[in-house]
């Protein structure tokens, strides 16, 4: 079974047999585009391309024979639209979730609108959205939405291009602002209030529907056998949760990659205008979701910036450089010697909901060292995360267990940090990239599995789980309410920056 994860930074793909074990995995990092300030845009060319590449690795290596594949799925980030002409050309690069140019649309939209958007969607409007992103198009490009024949969603369109059908799952269209929760289906109300024309949205299926199989073109770009079953897949998120086993209410996913989020199972939709809500890969099964804009994404903007030497140390030993970084930023004690870390580098979603959010270091003083700074870096992070979990707490959810996901649950230090501030015992599963949920949902949708609670009980794995250092514990709970009070604090000085 072959797992394909469309990510915000790259492209993972996973091959995984029948007893969850992997046998190969491979990456490609592709870049986003940020053509002015808050734009961020990616092609989908690039995807495709980084598709290939993981592939190409694939077959030289030879672990797996291409021709055992009985099934694949795909997965991408969410609210990311790709727009296609009659021709099934791309008519402009994809706006990113990340992108902020529409923040004027989307508080319109909740100004003039939100009733009927959160009673339709069970959302507020915010830049992230593909609403708010289109009305921004009609204002600013209106000819990119004339020649507009089709839209679909990142995974959508590699899965396009392998099997030729045209399609989205319930869970990555909830992500548009676009669908109605209560039918799950298109909205006829919000698409007309967007003016976007109803045919040109997908049609939709379930996260494990088989929609196609590969076509002789596929075959050929992809170097994947013709004929292979296709499964829908479904969105990078819903899939996390699912391959990280919480499969039941009360059961908490924090995530930590790209982004950071805090997701809770629930037996209904918890719609508040705090926190976003999806339906999840089992039926009868909801998340509500707090989210922070930047969390893994923050060290790697550091690393860009101030790791150039380490970088350089990681090409000569052939190490990490996220392991470097980590074995510095070790050398700071608990709190970073008083230096505070806010990760608004994209503005900021939970606990906030504010675009104009600025990212900033305040405490920094002569005797601070590099190890300190990246150490901030790491536990400003998790203080975000933190906020969004204040958040859930507010709604009075039940957590029975937290489980952390997400390339930065690869560091011990990161793992340790969230186990302190949280106070909370977390555990780690293995294999449970996006990529390996999608290889399950693959064998769901092909008859490998007999449901999508069987997959995941015969392939999850665990790690020992992290449990918080009391001294390093009691630490962090006098310095979190400090980094709340400094954005308290800072919030109208953002407000200014922006304007000038």
């Amino acid at each position: 079974m072959l797992g394909i994860d469309i990510g915000t930074s790259g492209c993972k793909i996973t091959a995984m047999d029948v007893d969850g074990h992997i046998l190969d995995e491979g990456f490609s990092e592709y870049e986003t585009a940020h053509p002015r300030p808050g734009h961020a845009e990616q092609n989908p060319e690039d995807w495709c391309s980084a598709v290939r590449d993981i592939l190409a690795g694939m077959r030289q290596r030879g672990v797996v024979d291409f021709r055992t594949i009985t099934g694949i799925a795909l997965d991408g980030s969410t609210h990311n639209a790709v727009l296609l002409n009659k021709r099934m050309e791309i008519v402009r690069p994809t706006i990113m979730w990340t992108d902020l140019r529409s923040a004027i649309e989307a508080e319109e939209l909740n100004r003039n609108h939100g009733d009927l958007i959160f009673r339709t969607a069970l959302q507020v409007a915010a830049p992230t959205w593909t609403f708010p992103q289109m009305l921004w198009l009609q204002r600013h490009e209106p000819e990119v939405l004339g020649r507009t024949a089709h839209m679909m969603f990142v995974k959508d369109y590699v899965r396009w291009r392998l099997t030729g059908q045209w399609c989205t799952d319930v869970i990555d269209a909830q992500g548009t602002l676009f669908f109605d929760m209560s039918r799950l289906d298109w909205s006829p109300e919000l698409c007309a209030l967007a003016g976007i024309p109803a045919k040109i949205l997908p049609p939709l299926a379930r996260p494990t529907d088989v929609v196609g199989k590969i076509t002789p073109a596929g075959a050929t770009e992809f170097g994947l056998p013709a004929g292979v079953p296709v499964v829908c897949g479904t969105s990078d998120v819903a899939v996390e949760d699912y391959a990280a086993g919480a499969l039941e209410p009360g059961s908490c996913i924090l995530k930590l990659a790209t982004a950071g989020n805090v997701n809770v199972m629930t037996s209904r939709p918890v719609p508040d205008s705090r926190t976003l809500t999806y339906s999840h890969v089992i039926p009868g099964v909801w998340f509500t979701v707090a989210a922070t804009n930047t969390a893994a994404r923050a060290q790697r903007w550091f690393r860009d910036l101030f790791c150039g030497a380490e970088q350089e140390t990681a090409r000569r030993e052939n190490r990490s450089i996220y392991q470097i970084m980590d074995d510095i930023a070790a050398g700071s004690k608990p709190g970073a010697d008083g230096l505070f870390f806010h990760p608004y580098l994209q503005g900021e979603r939970s606990p906030y909901w504010d675009p104009k959010l600025r990212a900033s270091f305040v405490g920094a003083t002569m005797r601070h060292t590099k190890a300190d700074f990246m150490r901030a870096v790491l536990e400003g992070v998790v203080y975000s995360l933190r906020d969004c979990f204040r958040t859930i707490e507010r709604l009075e959810l039940p957590v029975n267990d937290i489980r952390l996901i997400g390339g930065g649950a690869k560091s011990p230090l990161w793992r340790q940090i969230i186990a302190d501030v949280f106070g909370r015992k977390i555990s780690i599963p293995k294999n449970c990239d996006a990529s390996f949920g999608s290889a399950l949902l693959a064998g769901v949708g092909t008859g490998t599995f007999r449901d999508e609670r069987e997959a995941v009980r015969q392939c999850l794995r665990e790690a020992d789980p992290v449990a918080p250092v009391p001294a390093n514990q009691d630490r962090y709970a006098k310095l979190f309410p400090m980094y709340q009070r400094i954005h308290d604090a800072l919030e109208g000085v953002y407000q200014e920056m922006n304007s000038l």
